[in-house]
């Protein structure tokens, strides 16, 4: 049975601490919706209300174009361990890029990793809990390297040409202003 929160619990929040995998989800106000897996440790919690994560480097840049058309962003969380448990964050997406006031505030709570492209906050207007029991039980083995080292080898003026290519605009055409303050 679904249960509604207001904020997140400390329960809640360990919770997050355990998962190795969450998803993103947006939606232009015409157009595709986006689901996206997340991984690596580029989660935080920064209050009961307030959750952030890094955005790095990726073929597409859907959750960016979809937060500056209309804000509405929820990250999933799911068990894949014996005990289930499925968590949805609602809320209000933020991008946040050099030269926000908060970017160094924000990036400071993150070890540096290569591709870093945003920092995502969601500022959490609802959280619901359902009972996750037909999710499969997973066995985690590792982080996937394969993203940083290429983005490593890629380095500062690859990345800038690659997001010139590729990160500009969503697939349904919306702006995403990924070099606009660049």
């Amino acid at each position: 049975m679904a249960k509604f929160y207001s904020e997140l619990t400390d329960d809640l929040q360990r919770f997050i601490a355990e998962q190795q995998i969450f998803f993103t989800a947006s939606a232009p106000n015409q157009g595709r919706i986006n689901v996206s897996p997340k991984g690596i440790d580029t989660f935080r919690c920064l209050n009961t209300q307030t959750v952030a994560y890094l955005d790095l480097t990726g073929s597409g840049n859907e959750t960016s174009a979809h937060l500056i058309e209309n804000g509405r962003l929820t990250i999933m969380f799911c068990s894949f361990t014996a005990q289930p448990l499925i968590l949805r964050l609602y809320g209000q997406g933020q991008v946040v890029r050099p030269p926000a006031p908060d970017w160094q505030s924000l990036s400071n709570l993150f070890e540096p990793i290569a591709g870093l492209r945003q920092i995502i906050k969601l500022n959490i207007e609802s959280v619901q809990t359902s009972c996750g029991f037909g999710v499969p039980e997973y066995e985690y083995v590792g982080d996937r390297e394969v993203l940083i080292k290429w983005a490593e080898s890629k380095g500062e003026e690859g990345l800038l040409d690659y997001w010139q290519a590729k990160n500009l605009v969503s697939i349904d055409g919306l702006p995403t202003h990924l070099l606009r303050d660049r």
